[in-house]
């Protein structure tokens, strides 16, 4: 299957769950756009919101947004590439990523975080217009958050 995500220029809408390390799982949206600027560089930005007053533990937690602005290189008729990543709670992050038949898989790290943080993302193709996004956050060995979500195509 000839991957639509990341490939190609274009619109996404993600719904999914976040959950935290010892917490209940949060639901989120949010809207994913990618571009192709050159020949062979892409720019991804991604926001993920999520509702306000959902209880965890016995009490509320309104959990910021959240931004993710990729920008990275695909050699032409290359498997692997090479990204850069900003968030809006992270910055200096630089990760790695592997196109394999049916899925994308991305994996990164933060620069200069004592905590050695690292994380994986990885976009499984369901059909050309919807994928499947498992991604998580790591300190050392230890899970800290995942998130998952269902992206469809938006026109």
């Amino acid at each position: 299957m000839t991957h639509t995500f990341l490939l190609e220029s274009g619109s996404w809408i993600i719904k999914g769950t976040w959950l935290d390390k010892n917490q209940q799982s949060n639901p989120f949206k949010g809207a994913i756009i990618i571009n192709w600027e050159q020949s062979n560089w892409f720019s991804m930005q991604m926001k993920i919101v999520f509702p306000q007053n959902v209880p965890q533990s016995g009490s509320f937690q309104n959990r910021p947004e959240i931004i993710f602005e990729y920008k990275g290189l695909i050699p032409s008729n290359r498997s692997r590439y090479a990204y850069v990543l900003k968030r809006s709670d992270l910055e200096k992050i630089e990760g790695e990523g592997w196109i394999s038949n049916d899925s994308i898989i991305q994996r990164y790290w933060v620069l200069g975080n004592t905590r050695r943080l690292n994380g994986f993302e990885t976009f499984f193709c369901l059909d050309e217009n919807t994928y499947h996004l498992t991604s998580g956050m790591m300190t050392g060995n230890n899970l800290l958050y995942t998130f998952e979500g269902i992206l469809d195509r938006h026109g």
